[in-house]
């Protein structure tokens, strides 16, 4: 995966925020700083349903279950979170093969733009995707017991111009200050404890 470091136009980065997989393999290729990888956030996988329409119940692993049967359509991305949402979730709620045929992956397209126009009545993806797409109801979470979460990391750049800038930038991310901020982008912050 190439980095803002190597990019084709020469740019650089200090910083490299990206899901926390992504970020190892920098570190590994010797992009990113070795041990200054900070988990600050993650991002949680949600469901969405048309603006307008009824909003289904999810508040519990059964009632995911009686929604999801009961849904004329569902979809969800081409990505892990996509991989993982056509198999575990249906598996573990014993509807995998109820839901199969009216189930589908969206390999081109944003899933909120498919709920949107009507193409799908229930769509899943990160809550943080789906957030900014209008003529969208973001229903919520999906319960804990079938939810998955990204994992967003920050790390300094091999050849960062301002290594203790890039330190602090991360070192922010990273505290009680920023969460705030992070909650208002749709994911939720991984702040550290304070002690009183």
């Amino acid at each position: 995966m190439p980095s803002l470091c190597d990019s084709p136009r020469g740019e650089w980065a200090d910083v490299l925020i990206v899901v926390g997989y992504a970020l190892d393999d920098q570190v590994n290729a010797g992009k990113v700083v070795s041990g200054s990888k900070m988990d600050f956030a993650r991002s949680a996988i949600g469901i969405a349903a048309r603006e307008g329409a009824p909003k289904p119940d999810i508040r519990s692993v059964e009632a995911l279950r009686r929604t999801l049967l009961a849904a004329k359509s569902i979809v969800y991305p081409d990505d892990a979170n996509g991989v993982y949402i056509g198999s575990e979730p249906f598996r573990r709620l014993g509807i995998q093969e109820q839901v199969d045929n009216k189930s589908r992956m969206i390999p081109s397209e944003r899933v909120a733009n498919v709920v949107a126009n009507g193409e799908a009545e229930i769509g899943f993806q990160q809550i943080v995707e789906l957030l900014p797409v209008d003529g969208l109801t973001v229903v919520g979470n999906l319960p804990a017991e079938v939810q998955r979460y990204t994992v967003f990391s920050g790390g300094i750049s091999a050849n960062a111009k301002n290594p203790a800038g890039a330190a602090a930038l991360i070192r922010f991310l990273s505290s009680p200050d920023a969460a705030p901020a992070i909650e208002g982008t749709g994911l939720e912050p991984l702040t550290p404890k304070t002690s009183n």
